[in-house]
């Protein structure tokens, strides 16, 4: 029976040592020799450690897959391998500017990651979402954004001008499913957007569940407001004046004397110079 030499390093440690295994081993087993022979590994947790191949070149390192044979690698007599832990840090931002950082398994999928990060958050749905890395445009949109009711009319011109360049979800830097974040060069200070990708049936949403009514509100408005949902001028003034409903209550014309309805913030910028919009606004 075929067989190989491995030279197991402990990262934390840096001790190696060499052990023989059988190629037609599974990874899952050959974990499970390493705890057995080597007493370094015996006091951890196994459910956390892996065998990890490293790389100069982050993206090309890799976890072993357990459920695969050992011959599925082709290694050669005396290939160094990791014996590390598997769990990592990763920063998720919600639509609604709020950020966590969750510990997630590093060997896993971007796919994968979605139930446990979902889970953590309050999403039950966690099919539908998935992982948006940002360009340093979003930062900037969103950054702006935050600022607007502060900011200069500069700053507010920059911003409808980095709305034109984000029309479609397709053109948002999704991350491959199917790759892990390790594949993608994600380090543990990146930050993640979280966001629903697919919407495969409104049975799916929860209208019992405050975190993703909240979430799907945040995201549905700032599809609207930029442009990558389209909706007719008449489909925008009734939102608009839900939005108002919503956050002013009912209307108080000596209230919005002192607080103007701010109509940037509430319609496509193709409506916002319409003549007596804010009236029909105001009116519906």
């Amino acid at each position: 029976m075929l067989a190989v030499n491995l030279l197991i390093r402990f990262p934390n440690s840096g001790n190696c040592y060499s052990l023989k295994f059988t190629k037609d081993i599974t990874v899952y087993d050959l974990c499970h020799e390493v705890q057995s022979k080597i007493r370094e590994a015996a006091c951890l947790n196994p459910l956390e450690y892996g065998i990890f191949v490293p790389d100069p070149d982050p993206k090309h390192s890799f976890w072993l897959d357990n459920s695969r044979m050992l011959s599925y690698y082709h290694f050669c007599d005396n290939f160094e391998v990791q014996y590390r832990c598997k769990l990592r840090l990763l920063v998720i931002q919600t639509m609604d500017e709020t950020r966590k950082t969750l510990q997630v398994d590093d060997s896993k999928t971007v796919s994968e990651l979605m139930f446990t990060i979902c889970a953590k958050i309050g999403i039950t749905n966690y099919e539908e979402y998935s992982l948006i890395r940002p360009s340093d445009e979003d930062e900037k949109m969103r950054t702006l954004t935050l600022r607007k009711g502060r900011g200069s009319i500069r700053n507010l011109e920059k911003l409808e001008k980095m709305k034109q360049k984000l029309h479609t979800d397709d053109e948002f830097n999704w991350l491959a499913p199917g790759k892990t974040l390790r594949q993608h060069g994600v380090d543990e200070s990146e930050i993640l957007l979280l966001r629903r990708k697919y919407f495969y049936s409104d049975q799916n949403i929860d209208t019992r569940d405050p975190v993703q009514l909240n979430l799907l509100y945040v995201q549905l408005k700032e599809a609207i407001l930029n442009g990558t949902h389209p909706i007719s001028q008449d489909q925008a003034i009734n939102l608009a004046a839900l939005q108002c409903q919503a956050e002013y209550g009912p209307m108080v014309p000596e209230k919005i004397k002192r607080n103007p309805i701010d109509l940037k913030d509430r319609l496509p910028k193709e409506y916002i110079k319409s003549k007596g919009i804010e009236k029909r606004i105001l009116e519906w």
